[in-house]
């Protein structure tokens, strides 16, 4: 599914890169990097794969700050839990050194200040796609609807401002 520009499909038969399905792989692949031994075998290709992933959705990034639901697709709407969990990685990455902190650190700080105002009053993150299952239908992904509270949302956020303050 991972396609050559470090993106994935959201499935073998689905060729859409959806925004929470690559934001798993790269909070996936962030929390493997933090937790794999520095002298595991796995490592550099995780890694590799990580930075390929990084420098393809940073020319994604929307001018708010933002990726979208379909993270290629401009007709698709900005989203926060695929933004919230690119973020985080990036972050994670700038602070570990996997990424370039002049390179990547402005387009984390970008990401991080666009999420901040889809945050509620009461900590609700808004604008969160409702649980997806795989489609081979770009008007599919186009028609999910927005949540607000969605825990698919809130957790991101929450694994930002922990990346941020560590």
């Amino acid at each position: 599914m991972e396609q050559p520009n470090g993106l994935f499909y959201h499935a073998p038969d689905v060729p859409y890169f959806w925004g929470r399905g690559n934001g798993w792989m790269a909070a996936g692949m962030t929390e493997m990097l933090i937790s794999l031994p520095k002298d595991n075998k796995d490592r550099p290709r995780i890694l590799k794969a990580f930075q390929t992933m990084m420098t393809s959705l940073k020319q994604y990034q929307n001018e708010e700050g933002m990726w979208l639901q379909l993270v290629d697709d401009k007709a698709s709407w900005p989203e926060t839990s695929g933004t919230g969990m690119f973020t985080f990685a990036m972050i994670s990455g700038v602070k570990n050194g996997w990424l370039d902190e002049k390179e990547f650190g402005p387009v984390a700080r970008k990401g991080w200040i666009a999420l901040t105002k889809y945050i509620g009053k009461n900590g609700d993150v808004r604008d969160v796609c409702q649980g997806t299952n795989k489609e081979n239908s770009r008007q599919y992904y186009l028609d999910r609807k927005k949540l607000t509270g969605d825990m698919h949302g809130q957790a991101p956020v929450l694994w930002c401002v922990v990346a941020l303050l560590n």
